[in-house]
């Protein structure tokens, strides 16, 4: 099935309806093979996929050095390159801060053309919100890389309400990077809502809540990269893996993988949630792809969301740290 297209952002540009999370490929959840991540771009794309998700900070410059090479020979209006920068990391791979300040915006984007082989990128976003900086200045920054064409639109990422008002009071924004799933709705109460109203879409990822929902959830053990995941760890890991069994009944019975119904789901939600493919195998990007032609009815759905009710997934999304740097996770206020 060739995947449709969708407007980013109220009058925004045109992209497929599910986009390529590049992320796996740059050894964020252990080793990636190199030339299957390349052949998993271009499979990508012929399937139809045009939005191709990347960050600089994504194996220290690797994951838009890969995606360059598998762009060889591709025309570049064909595909929307979206962006995320601010995250600084070690020779070790440890992040050790963020800077979304309009100086290092610049200087950030000035790097990733280079990797990209580019002259422009279609979307940029801080990866999170830089506490020492007003979004107004993150946002006035990338305003100014779009006045001078190196910038088309700009994007937020784990952005609360509050902020993505302010930020959309600075220039449009178009696309709000976040993760939203069956596992994880957090962005319901009121990050959600803010977003609609102001006609921005949402790029979903997470989808499936990074792994746990796939048998192969079953499997994690200590040396796994996502057991330092509190949903992955002890009682929180077998109390998840209850909901995962009630999914795998209902995929059973509608012929699909639970996989293929999380991505249903979420393409069910509407046409301003773009949800992104993070893989980096062919045959779990053709797995996902495989969503786009189940059509799930109400009562489906309604089982879906009986089998994991919204806020009974066991765990945090991040650890301690983590959660309490995501401005999208602050009580409003």
């Amino acid at each position: 099935m060739a995947v449709e297209t969708v407007a980013m952002g109220t009058g925004g540009p045109q992209v497929s309806r599910v986009g390529l999370g590049m992320m796996g490929m740059s050894g964020i959840y252990g080793p990636a093979d190199e030339a299957e991540s390349i052949a998993t771009v271009r499979a990508a794309l012929d399937a139809g996929i045009t939005l191709l998700d990347t960050a600089d900070f994504y194996g220290m410059g690797h994951n838009e050095l890969l995606l360059r090479d598998a762009l060889r020979g591709v025309d570049r209006s064909s595909v929307f390159i979206q962006v995320k920068f601010g995250g600084q990391r070690d020779p070790g791979g440890a992040f050790v801060g963020y800077d979304a300040s309009p100086a290092a915006v610049k200087n950030f984007l000035a790097y990733s053309l280079t990797r990209l082989g580019t002259d422009y990128v279609d979307l940029y976003q801080p990866a999170r919100l830089d506490p020492r900086v007003p979004i107004e200045d993150t946002v006035g920054a990338i305003a100014e890389l779009i006045q001078a064409g190196y910038v088309r639109h700009v994007g937020l990422s784990e952005m609360s309400a509050a902020t993505i008002r302010r930020a959309h009071a600075v220039h449009p924004v178009s696309g709000l990077q976040i993760e939203y799933s069956l596992m994880s709705r957090g962005i319901e109460a009121s990050v959600l809502p803010a977003a609609r109203e102001l006609g921005i879409s949402v790029t979903a990822y997470g989808i499936l809540s990074r792994g746990l929902m796939t048998a192969d959830a079953r499997q994690i053990g200590e040396g796994d990269p996502r057991s330092r995941f509190p949903r992955f760890q002890g009682e929180n890991l077998r109390r998840n893996l209850g909901l995962l069994a009630a999914v795998e009944k209902i995929a059973g019975e509608a012929g699909a993988t639970p996989a293929q119904l999380a991505f249903a789901w979420a393409l069910s939600r509407g046409a301003d949630i773009i949800p992104l493919i993070g893989t980096k195998r062919r045959d779990r990007l053709a797995e996902a792809l495989g969503a786009l032609e189940l059509r799930l009815g109400a009562a489906e759905l309604a089982a879906l969301e009986a089998a994991v009710p919204a806020g009974e997934v066991a765990g945090d999304r991040y650890d301690a740290g983590s959660m309490a740097a995501l401005d999208s996770e602050q009580p409003a206020g």
